[in-house]
């Protein structure tokens, strides 16, 4: 009953009727983990696919110097590793929780055959993967055009409009991890945090934001003003 509840509430199954989430319900494998467990690794099979119920999942690649870097951070009730459910490849990349984490498991198989006989829960997925196509076009963006005041503005704004809490932003994750997110250093994204609080953009407390000036957050994250 209670996996049934939470398939529900997931965007990714919107639309379906009972006895489709029944269908969907019967083949999720719910799985508890602690903070820091390794979910998998880049270059394991890609036998499904999970969504987060409750926690936080980072994906990240690590390079040949051993550099994190952090692509994207997923919680309730986002789904990730669902690429190779299609492609049937390894996992591109790493998955780790960054806090006490409860996930849905859909092995690739049986998820791939309920596809083949419901065209909405085809459809949903099809939606999911072009918002997953977007964001990535987005970070490309981010990470090869923009500098890192640009970067952090934008991500801000995406928050905002994300968590819905007014003018408020709140980091469920360290800046450490923001930076890495980023592609920066820690030390220099408490810099940019510092100018733009003396330029009355935003105000921190903690992992607490208050943006103050969102119009240049906007200019800022879209190339049209700068921090100097």
């Amino acid at each position: 009953m209670q996996v049934f509840k939470s398939l529900s509430d997931i965007p990714l199954f919107s639309g379906l009727d009972s006895d489709q989430l029944d269908a969907v319900c019967k083949i999720a494998v719910e799985k508890s983990l602690a903070k820091n467990d390794v979910i998998f690794s880049e270059g394991d099979p890609g036998n499904g696919f999970y969504v987060v119920t409750e926690g936080m999942v980072k994906i990240f690649k690590v390079s040949f110097e051993g550099k994190e870097q952090i692509l994207h951070i997923f919680g309730p009730p986002e789904p990730f590793g669902e690429v190779p459910v299609f492609t049937g490849k390894p996992f591109p990349a790493n998955a780790q929780t960054l806090a006490p984490s409860r996930l849905l498991f859909f092995p690739r198989t049986e998820f791939v055959t309920l596809i083949s006989t419901n065209p909405s829960l085809a459809l949903n997925m099809l939606a999911v993967l072009s918002m997953r196509l977007r964001q990535l076009a987005a970070q490309i963006e981010n990470l090869s055009l923009k500098e890192v005041p640009g970067r952090l503005a934008g991500y801000l704004v995406y928050l905002q409009e994300e968590q819905g809490d007014g003018d408020n932003v709140t980091l469920n994750f360290s800046k450490g991890q923001l930076a890495s997110l980023l592609g920066t250093i820690p030390e220099t994204l408490s810099r940019i945090l510092t100018k733009m609080i003396g330029k009355g953009l935003i105000e921190v407390r903690g992992r607490h934001i208050h943006i103050t000036n969102r119009q240049a957050l906007e200019s800022l994250a879209g190339y049209e003003a700068d921090l100097d």
